[in-house]
């Protein structure tokens, strides 16, 4: 039994999606009018400013396409109008929910703030209709420590039903998990909840070392399967993964050959699973495609992607009433 597209729709829950990762053509036309330096460039080019293709080899080679639509989000005007405009964009595509996430610290190289960024943000959230909420994210590197305190610190104050947690994001290889302790400590301190990059372009002992932290859901976790162990105590917590399919093979996470092997592994072992789109435009996919890709790969029946879309719902860091409603919509 294939799963449709159409099944799909008005039921899309999306975890994992960087807002800066996920700047369509047509809106990356408008920020750039918004920034006063409109593109002079055809939409096959600007596709390709925005999104990697087969030949990516790395994390750090996709990381290198964040450049040019963060050239795009540095004014309040174009932050604001980056949430608003990501978010009617999902509407129309069937979602019915998103965490979108970004890095304050990455949108204030012309002169704004962290908090007038978070505050541009939400000017933009508060525009659209569309439920979502934002995921401050912390940077992997080697000298931010006092941006990343700052960026926690935003988080625990704009905390509620609108910032919802904390991320670490970055180059995972290069800056491994354990040294931003620190960071996460004064997290919990805060009582900001938090997800952490893990276990994507490092092995399973970035996984742990999140887990240490106290991370609540783990972005990505792909690599736990090589560590049975490890798999079996994020199945025993019930730890949400958030898998993002396309991107994982793109950026060498898992090859495509064995990534669905090492998903449906982590499937039949118990462990929560979500399924996320990571970045729309760098990897030109969404909740859907994801869906129907995961569903193709591991021969997943309709019932079965409709329980991946209840972990979505679960795993979320939502309130209680917004689950209800997510409840109710995506199990109709």
């Amino acid at each position: 039994m294939s799963v449709s597209f159409a099944s799909l729709h008005g039921r899309l829950i999306d975890l994992h999606l960087h807002s800066d990762g996920s700047i369509s053509v047509p809106a990356a036309r408008r920020l750039a009018e918004l920034g006063g330096q409109p593109l002079a460039m055809s939409d096959a080019e600007v596709f390709d400013h925005l999104s990697v293709g087969d030949e990516c080899e790395d994390l750090n080679e996709y990381l290198d396409k964040f450049w040019f639509p963060l050239s795009l989000i540095q004014t309040h005007e174009q932050v604001s109008e980056n949430i608003y405009l990501l978010q009617e964009e999902l509407r129309e595509r069937g979602y019915a929910y998103a965490e979108l996430r970004y890095a304050p610290q990455s949108l204030c190289e012309r002169g704004l703030t962290q908090r007038e960024v978070v505050e541009a943000s939400l000017d933009g959230l508060r525009r659209s209709g569309f439920e979502a909420r934002l995921i401050l994210c912390c940077m992997r590197g080697a000298d931010n420590l006092e941006a990343n305190l700052e960026t926690v610190e935003l988080a625990a104050e704009y905390l509620g039903n609108e910032v919802v947690a904390l991320d670490l994001a970055g180059a995972e290889a290069l800056f491994p998990t354990v040294s931003f302790a620190p960071v996460f400590a004064r997290a919990r301190e805060l009582g900001v909840p938090f997800t952490i990059h893990a276990g994507e372009a490092d092995g399973p002992q970035s996984v742990r070392d999140a887990l240490a932290m106290g991370a609540a859901r783990i972005g990505h976790g792909v690599r736990a399967v090589e560590d049975p162990g490890l798999v079996r105590e994020l199945a025993a917590r019930q730890i949400p993964l958030e898998v993002c399919f396309t991107s994982e093979v793109q950026t060498g996470a898992l090859q495509s050959y064995h990534h669905a092997e090492s998903l449906r592994r982590l499937l039949d072992a118990g462990c929560l699973v979500t399924i996320n789109s990571d970045n729309c435009s760098v990897s030109n996919t969404w909740a859907a495609r994801e869906l129907v890709v995961v569903a193709e790969a591991l021969g997943l029946t309709q019932n079965e992607v409709d329980q991946l879309l209840l972990n979505a719902v679960e795993a979320s860091f939502a309130d209680e009433a917004t689950k209800e409603r997510l409840r109710e919509v995506v199990g109709r």
